[in-house]
């Protein structure tokens, strides 16, 4: 195995519409993405596993997700959704499971920055379905936004039995302030039980003017925060083409860890997310 890439999407818009997909600016990306789209830019950049991640709140789609990464070398892991609300959520989990291919489902995500409530990670019934996530033997994708890093802090702490994995750094606008994202970052960090991916700066970045120079303080807070070791490399692709290409991306992450060793960079290309989602 060379490298893995620890977050990328697909979608067929002839399946269904992606509801997060609004406004104009997101024209460069409102077509279909297969993972057939995805394998000669992973085999130009040394990348031989992947994990797929879920995009909208459907069942249907880890189902489908999960035959994807059947069918196709490349994907090693499958982040899927389920209702973490319901009540036979451990069930659902448990018929994922034992599908013929549920042997690719290697954790669950909610787009918790959709929701209202900032502190929606601590509802009961939330907790509730996080924990039955634990008990699954999977782990639980962080996609969040600073606003809700206090509650996400919380929840961390409160599950030490469930792998947590934070998603897009928790997405801080680049340019912004680092406080007080960085400080409630290293709380977070402080907890065992989460590592973080290196991933989806660039769409948080100037989508045109952006340079590596610009992702250079929040990478490395994160690399600080969490260590090497607790660090994984992800492209967002194909959200990530709104502001870089598939190479861009990776070359941009290269060049951020550039002052790692060896070893460690190899933690973020590769064992970091083999370690943490079992793949």
């Amino acid at each position: 195995m060379g490298r893995v890439d620890a977050h990328h999407h697909i979608w067929d818009l002839t399946v269904r519409e992606q509801s997060w997909m609004v406004g104009p600016e997101l024209d460069p990306i409102r077509r279909s993405f297969s993972i057939d789209d995805l394998v000669p830019l992973a085999a130009t950049a040394d990348v031989t596993a992947t994990v797929l991640v879920q995009t909208v709140s459907l069942l249907d789609e880890t189902v489908e997700l999960l035959e994807v990464a059947a069918g196709n070398e490349l994907v090693a892991g499958v982040v899927g959704w389920v209702d973490l609300t319901a009540d036979d959520v451990g069930e659902v989990l448990a018929g994922l499971l034992a599908r013929p291919d549920g042997v690719y489902l290697k954790g669950i995500r909610h787009q918790v920055h959709d929701e209202p409530d900032d502190n929606w990670l601590l509802r009961p019934d939330v907790r509730r379905g996080l924990a039955a996530v634990a008990d699954a033997g999977l782990a639980y994708d962080l996609l969040t936004k600073p606003p809700h890093l206090p509650a996400a802090i919380e929840t961390v702490r409160n599950l030490p039995q469930l792998t947590f994995v934070v998603d897009h750094i928790s997405k801080p606008k680049i340019g912004d302030p680092l406080e007080p994202w960085a400080t409630q970052l290293q709380e977070l960090a402080a907890l065992p039980n989460v590592t973080c991916k290196l991933s989806g700066m660039v769409t948080e970045a100037p989508w045109t003017t952006w340079k590596p120079t610009d992702l250079q303080p929040y990478a490395d807070t994160v690399l600080n925060a969490f260590g090497p070791n607790r660090v994984m490399f992800g492209s967002d692709w194909p959200v990530c083409l709104l502001a870089a290409s598939y190479n861009q991306v990776l070359e941009t992450a290269e060049t951020l860890t550039t002052t790692l060793t060896p070893t460690e960079q190899h933690s973020i290309f590769k064992t970091t997310a083999t370690d943490t989602y079992g793949l």
